[in-house]
């Protein structure tokens, strides 16, 4: 059965918007409709982004950034998110993506991440603020010029390479010479040029920047406008403060852009039924609705994965209320350190509280729990079933352990059996 979902275009008025006035329609849409765009437009909803290394960076240039992430209860966050994404994803994509290749690079989106190549003239007004003085954390003095001097003469080096005693006060104290090195990363004179043991290895920007790299300062206008086109295309569509999400120097920039883009008709404006926020988006991004397919498919995400980063977002459209805990005191956690957001369909089922043990290559499923409300099905537990022995496979696990859920007792252990 072939499903279409339709827009619906408001009544033409005036329209006011950071202090102009002008004509412009209102498309309207269901929320089953939007949390379908969206996700489809996060990738997890009947998009391919085809096999392999290839199919890696198609996804990183179309959700703009991967979130790298040092926690290792099960794989990483970077190579989590892909995974998701990508159905033969392997860990080694991002190396050659990065050193081999120099189709993507590290440096910080909301958060430190893989970026592509393409975009990376888009890093040099955040990249300026650091050069101009800005202090990356951490205040004080650092071996700035020493740090770079060597790495000119000798060659990139790692953190470990410059010895240095200290008191060890806790993982945030820095040595001062790692303090420099981020500091010169931050400002754009040193770069990642690769990882080993997931340690950076920095060299000079000119040494690891590919030539054919527009590496031109982008305007004001130009910055605002790749904010929101990248917001829009990764995300179907967006508010005005998600655009310029922990970038304040760009909230002004941001919403004249959209004022100008949306008299020129670039963009349109967008209501959901039921929902406060004004969004924006494109004609494109609506007509994308008509080609949206029903899934029915399971992911299990990482709590960094791009498509949960806006959490009123996904109370808003999904009523999936989510925090990552590992940021939270023990005693005051509800569910547990690092748990996973359950996805079936467009409906957040649930969340997972897991362990891949590396020990016993086992993957330990400590507690699962399904959201209020969500019925339980069959076909849920065997997609269920199958998802989990899959990212079990994907953290280098051969048994999956059951532990606890709020499963009823009949689907607690019909879930135990297919998993055996």
């Amino acid at each position: 059965m072939t499903l279409t979902f339709f827009y619906q275009p408001r009544p033409r008025g005036v329209f006011s918007f950071a202090g102009l006035s002008y004509i412009q329609s209102v498309n309207t849409i269901t929320p089953s409709e939007a949390r379908r765009l969206y996700l489809h437009s996060q990738g997890l909803y009947g998009r391919d982004y085809g096999r392999g290394k290839a199919g890696a960076l198609n996804v990183i240039e179309h959700i703009g950034y991967v979130q790298i992430d040092t926690i290792a209860v099960v794989e990483r966050a970077h190579h989590h998110t892909l995974f998701t994404r990508v159905k033969d994803y392997k860990k080694s994509y991002l190396d050659e993506l990065m050193e081999k290749d120099k189709a993507i690079f590290e440096y910080w989106s909301h958060a430190a991440a893989y970026l592509p190549m393409r975009d990376y003239r888009y890093s040099l007004p955040r990249k300026k603020l650091f050069a101009d003085g800005k202090q990356h954390w951490f205040k004080g003095q650092k071996p700035v010029q020493y740090v770079y001097d060597r790495i000119k003469a000798e060659g990139a080096l790692q953190s470990k390479d410059f010895e240095e005693k200290r008191a060890a006060k806790g993982w945030y104290e820095w040595k001062t010479t790692k303090q420099a090195l981020e500091q010169l990363f931050m400002a754009g004179q040193l770069m990642v040029a690769g990882r080993r043991n997931f340690q950076k290895v920095y060299d000079l920007t000119e040494r690891v920047l590919p030539q054919w790299v527009d590496a031109s300062m982008p305007t004001e206008r130009e910055m605002a406008r790749h904010l929101i086109l990248g917001a829009i295309d990764a995300s179907g569509f967006a508010a005005a403060a998600e655009i310029s999400y922990l970038r304040r120097a760009q909230q002004e920039p941001v919403r004249k852009a959209l004022a100008a883009m949306l008299k020129s008709g670039e963009l349109q404006e967008l209501k959901v039924n039921g929902l406060k926020d004004t969004l924006y988006t494109t004609a494109e991004k609506l007509e994308e609705l008509d080609s949206i397919r029903a899934q029915k498919g399971i992911h299990i995400l990482s709590p960094f994965d791009n498509a949960i980063i806006q959490r009123r977002r996904l109370v808003n459209l999904f009523d999936f209320d989510y925090t990552i805990e590992c940021y939270v005191p023990e005693p005051k956690r509800v569910y547990g350190y690092f748990v996973l957001p359950v996805l079936y369909g467009d409906t957040f089922a649930g969340r997972l509280d897991a362990k891949a043990d590396a020990a016993t290559q086992t993957f330990i499923i400590r507690n699962m729990w399904v959201k209020e409300g969500f019925r339980v099905s069959e076909t849920f537990l065997k997609a269920f079933a199958k998802a989990l022995k899959k990212f079990a496979a994907f953290n280098r696990c051969e048994m999956v352990k059951l532990a606890k859920t709020s499963l009823d007792r009949a689907s607690h252990t019909a879930l135990k059996e297919l998993l055996k």
